[in-house]
């Protein structure tokens, strides 16, 4: 999928001003210290174990950095090597990665993800060296685990009397064509005020059948209680609240 930075931006604030901060605050550690070791690997010339001709010298254990983002604090593992001294480029002073690591998660999880579009992103965090093909299968792999997980995650922990829908429409590469897509976006107000993300859902148009999908893939998670929905006035979105969330009221969006 390809969005514009104008949609990615849209995006990312939803995520943001909802409390999908967390999920965020969790990927962008994940994906610093996946550089930061890759950084360590190139300059020792060696993976934690292996044997190689090149090695310069030996890992020492980690040191503990506490890095300041937006996204809030990271808790960050800088490795030790037993003969002269690593620190990792992208956190050398003057550095600015607190927007960055927010573009490589936003690029790596819409997108297709090609090498050449993550070492991009790779150098703007100001990583001296880029990133391998093998390197960027192996990270997303592994953020494809943990975005599946928050998005399957069951919803049963709390109540959520009130809950958000909206949608926005990103270009995206669907069968090597660029098409337009419906982004959905479902955000919970628990009984004290917080929020919570419940879910995303990617489709061709906002039909009613796609709501209804949308809105019951929520309750089989776990959703329960709500007693209000609000939402723009799309006919096919209030007749999936009406279908689906039954007992719940509906009210249109003033900000719609």
């Amino acid at each position: 999928m390809a969005l514009s930075q104008h949609d990615l931006l849209r995006l990312m604030e939803s995520l943001r001003t909802a409390d999908g901060i967390e999920l965020i605050r969790v990927l962008a550690r994940r994906i610093l210290q996946e550089l930061i070791e890759a950084e360590a690997t190139a300059r020792i010339g060696a993976e934690p174990c292996e044997h190689t001709e090149t090695r310069t010298t030996w890992r020492n254990g980690h040191r503990d950095k506490v890095l300041t983002t937006q996204a809030g604090d990271l808790d960050l593992a800088i490795p030790k090597v037993r003969t002269g001294s690593f620190f990792p480029s992208l956190l050398e002073r003057r550095r600015r990665i607190d927007r960055a690591p927010y573009a490589v998660i936003v690029e790596a999880y819409v997108h297709p993800v090609s090498t050449r579009s993550v070492d991009d992103l790779v150098r703007a965090l100001g990583a001296d060296t880029g990133i391998s093909k093998s390197e960027v299968s192996r990270h997303c792999a592994g953020l494809d685990a943990e975005l599946t997980a928050f998005r399957t995650r069951p919803l049963d922990h709390t109540r959520f009397p009130y809950i958000y829908l909206d949608a926005t429409y990103c270009k995206a590469r669907v069968n090597h064509q660029i098409v337009s897509q419906a982004v959905v976006i479902a955000t919970g107000i628990t009984e004290d005020g917080g929020r919570e993300v419940l879910g995303l859902m990617v489709g061709d148009i906002e039909t009613e059948a796609f709501w209804s999908e949308f809105l019951r893939s929520l309750r089989e998670r776990g959703l329960n209680g709500v007693r209000l929905v609000i939402a723009d006035h799309h006919s096919g979105l209030v007749k999936a609240v009406r279908k689906v969330m039954l007992g719940a009221g509906y009210q249109r969006c003033r900000v719609h």
